[in-house]
């Protein structure tokens, strides 16, 4: 029993310290030229544009980075819908390996703000719905047309069972 025990604790050890102690934010994301700050769940993180999401092999590296802005996308700023994804976490034990700034990701309500910055220049964005889908809803990412923001990671914590969008507006 004791060692079942000590085996729980090791594994969901790492998420329970995502939320016991947040990371620190990393001020040399601020020398980046494109990164998302989202500050009601302190998230500043560099985003790796143009990444394709189909590409696993692809994505996977990016993510060790930071977040992924999904190729053929609008670019933060422009015209168009724009689709930023990261992992919420991984399996436990591996947490560590990815950026998880999407941890939080869940707590976001309409009216939070999330500002992505490119190339000096601040873009403002106002959370206006939440969604949580399956993985084969892409129907989200056919209007490329409506100029918005998407944000995707993986809930519940720790698996890739459904996805959780989070919606956002331009102001």
């Amino acid at each position: 029993m004791a060692f079942s025990l000590l085996i729980l604790v090791f594994i969901y050890y790492p998420i329970i310290s995502l939320y016991l102690f947040p990371p620190k934010i990393d001020s040399k994301v601020l020398t980046k030229s494109f990164y998302v700050e989202i500050p009601k769940i302190n998230v500043l993180s560099q985003i790796v544009p143009n990444v394709d999401p189909f590409n696993e092999t692809e994505y996977r590296k990016s993510l060790e980075k930071g977040i992924a802005h999904a190729k053929n996308t609008s670019l933060p700023g422009d015209e168009g819908m724009s689709f930023l994804f990261a992992h919420s976490s991984d399996s436990p034990w591996r947490i560590t390996r990815y950026n998880v700034a999407f941890f939080r990701l869940p707590e976001l309500k309409n009216g939070d703000m999330i500002a992505i910055h490119r190339n000096g220049k601040a873009h403002k964005y106002k959370v206006v719905d939440k969604k949580t889908v399956w993985p084969n809803e892409v129907n989200y990412l056919l209007d490329t047309k409506k100029t918005q923001l998407i944000l995707q990671t993986c809930v519940p914590i720790g698996t890739s069972l459904k996805r959780l969008l989070i919606f956002a507006d331009p102001i």
